[in-house]
């Protein structure tokens, strides 16, 4: 409403000592005032219904649900899993009835609240400003779904889990019941290929896990998604309600269809409802969950490229031990010859030393000699023996380190292979997960762009009815109000030549006062037509990307309506007796002195009745407003204008006002 005050202070300053601006000015101040009380009382009465209900942190709630939804295994996450189960039908109960606003929602709740029967809680943070909203979207928005997801894989689930989480993905995920089961399926397979991946080699579990929270994500119905097609919904429902334009006009007779100020308003909205479909269609349209289609082929390239190199070491560590195994083999075969190398040669010594036992039995002169002999031979005996024990440790020792080297090699190739598996699995499972996201997202834009093309055509064709309809009206209303001129001259002129007030002009009063009237009412509502056809054409011109098949006939209507304003602007206005002031004189004080003692029932009825009907003038002015004729920098002249056009109005609906 500062626009409005703004408006009448420069129309003050400019006529400070008009009667009519200072009551313009006191009317202004007292809609701003009742304008500012409507505003306080709504928002108190919002205030207190929202305050009786139970209002909790959006935050809090969403940490809850995902530490909850991670914490909790076997028993407890069945329970959790019911919880969730049991909160999500009722909001599912709730909207299969009827889609209703929050307002709506609201007072439904008010007339039903009872002591035995608890509320509807709403979860909102008042430092964001957004809208309150229910468990579904507070849980859709959470993480939740995921972690319990991941809890699954990381714990396989029983029947019962099964059962509920196949239930859950019904209520949370797109789809229908072959993807859900395709899904849990899935995640079976996860969590069983999951247990057997102990050891890490290339990959992390977590970033494994990362990969199917992200999976689910853009399998996971958006929140925003609901209240787009919600307020799409309405939107058509209150479009598809606009009755068809009626055909046909009766030429001759006077009751020919007349627009209306209310009748503009209504077209107006009609252009705003089709606007803002409009704009919640393409909000719909740019909706994604999940990943962007180059994260999804990165995080697959990178596993293929891990399993690859997985594959590659497997290879390698498979060559290294069959090398082991022949070094083995070698060590072995000359371990044998040595062997049979030193028995040998310890035969042929144990004979050498007993022929000289013999020898020295025989040959006692030659004793010296043999015992000589005798300790030389026991010498390289011993030496012998001492190489052949050494030689056999060393070799234990290569034999016991090749066989540790193959043990490890071999838990090395069983644990590659295992997490080839599972990368196997993510690989199939990621990609079974992208082809139904990918699916649902050409489902989805191919329904937009259908809608799109309906809303429209739609839309042109209610633009081209409605301009058809103002263009037949205001030719023959700019023809009258021609007419109007030329005969409010004639009677000017006819002012002119008499030469004082007579009986005969006291006669011409009245009718030149009908005809002031009917001018007026005539001037009102075409100036008002082309005011709404102003804004119809910002509302067609605005979204300049899209193509609309009936450009050339609306814009033809356009330039006709256009063509009809400059002939209307090129009638001269002439100057009213009921917007001049009139001065009394002593002449007119004797002639009227009779006529007061009369009673004069119409003018007291009309001015009784002119204040009521100021709200309408009220709401016309805020109807112009909004169709951006008002500025900040104003003319005297246009300023002016405004002071006898609110004028008119007043005059205008005092007259009416008896004929009702």
């Amino acid at each position: 409403m500062s626009w409005l005050r703004t408006a009448v202070n420069k129309a003050v300053e400019v006529g400070n000592n008009n009667n009519i601006t200072r009551n313009i000015k006191n009317y202004a101040d007292t809609v701003v005032h009742h304008a500012g009380q409507a505003v306080a009382e709504g928002a108190k009465l919002f205030q207190d219904r929202i305050g009786s209900r139970s209002i909790r942190s959006v935050r809090q709630t969403v940490k809850r649900l995902e530490e909850a939804a991670i914490s909790c295994r076997g028993f407890e996450r069945a329970m959790l899993l019911r919880r969730w189960l049991v909160a999500l039908k009722e909001i599912e109960k709730l909207s299969d009835g009827s889609q209703k606003s929050l307002e709506e929602v609201l007072a439904s709740d008010e007339a039903k609240d009872t002591p035995k029967r608890p509320s509807l809680v709403l979860y909102c943070d008042s430092d964001i400003g957004d809208a309150p909203m229910n468990f579904q979207e507070v849980f859709l928005q959470s993480q939740a779904l995921e972690c319990i997801t991941i809890s699954m894989i990381i714990e396989a689930p029983n029947e019962e889990e099964i059962s509920l989480l196949q239930e859950m993905f019904r209520l949370c995920l797109t789809g229908g019941k072959e993807v859900h089961n395709a899904v849990v399926s899935s995640i079976q397979d996860l969590a069983f290929a999951f247990s057997s991946y102990q050891d890490e080699v290339l990959v992390k579990r977590e970033e494994l896990l990362q990969f199917v929270q992200s999976a689910i994500t853009g399998l996971k119905t958006s929140a925003d998604l609901l209240r787009s097609d919600i307020e799409a919904s309405d939107l058509k429902k209150k479009l598809n309600k606009l009755s068809t334009p009626k055909e046909g006009h009766d030429n001759a007779s006077e009751k020919t269809a007349k627009v209306t100020i209310e009748a503009l308003r209504e077209a107006l909205a009609d252009i705003r409802n089709c606007s803002t479909l409009e704009k919640i269609l393409l909000k719909k349209k740019s909706l994604n969950n999940g990943d962007s289609p180059e994260i999804h082929a990165q995080k697959v390239d990178k596993l293929k490229i891990l399993s690859e190199s997985l594959a590659s070491s497997c290879a390698k560590a498979e060559k290294r031990i069959s090398d082991h195994r022949l070094q083995k083999e070698e060590a072995l075969t000359v371990r044998v010859a040595k062997a049979n190398e030193a028995e040998g040669k310890e035969k042929e010594i144990v004979a050498e030393i007993s022929v000289l036992e013999k020898q020295r039995d025989e040959l006692e002169a030659e004793l010296k000699k043999v015992n000589i002999s005798l300790a030389a031979a026991n010498v390289r005996l011993r030496d012998v023996r001492e190489e052949r024990d050494q030689f056999n440790e060393a070799n234990n020792q290569i034999v016991s380190h090749l066989k540790t080297k193959e043990d490890e090699l071999s838990n090395s190739i069983s644990a590659c292979r295992a997490e080839a598996e599972v990368l196997h699995t993510w690989i199939n499972f990621l990609e079974d997960t992208w082809l139904i996201q990918s699916t649902y997202a050409e489902t989805k834009n191919k329904q937009v762009d259908e809608e799109l093309e309906q809303h429209e055509d739609f839309f042109v064709d209610l633009a081209f009815n409605l301009l058809s309809d103002y263009k037949k009206e205001l030719t023959p209303s700019i023809s009258r109000i021609g007419k109007f001129v030329e005969n409010l001259k004639k009677l000017n002129e006819r002012s002119e030549k008499a030469s004082g007030p007579s009986d005969e002009d006291a006669k011409e009063l009245n009718p030149r006062k009908h005809l002031e009237e009917e001018y007026l009412d005539y001037e009102a509502k075409i100036i008002t037509t082309f005011s709404v056809v102003d804004n119809m054409k910002d509302q067609f011109c605005k979204h300049e990307t899209l193509s609309r098949k009936g450009d050339p006939k609306v814009k033809e209507l356009f330039n006709d309506i256009e063509k009809l304003r400059v002939e209307f602007e090129a009638i001269e206005r002439p100057t009213l007796e009921i917007e001049t002031p009139k001065i009394d004189t002593p002449n007119e004080d004797m002639q009227m002195v009779p006529e007061s003692t009369q009673p004069k029932p119409d003018n007291t009825k009309a001015k009784t009745e002119a204040q009521p009907l100021l709200d309408p003038a009220a709401e016309l002015a805020k109807l112009e407003s909004e169709f951006g004729k008002c500025s900040q920098d104003y003319s005297t002249e246009e300023i002016g204008d405004w002071e006898f056009d609110e004028l008119e109005r007043e005059l205008r609906a005092g007259d009416t006002a008896p004929g009702k």
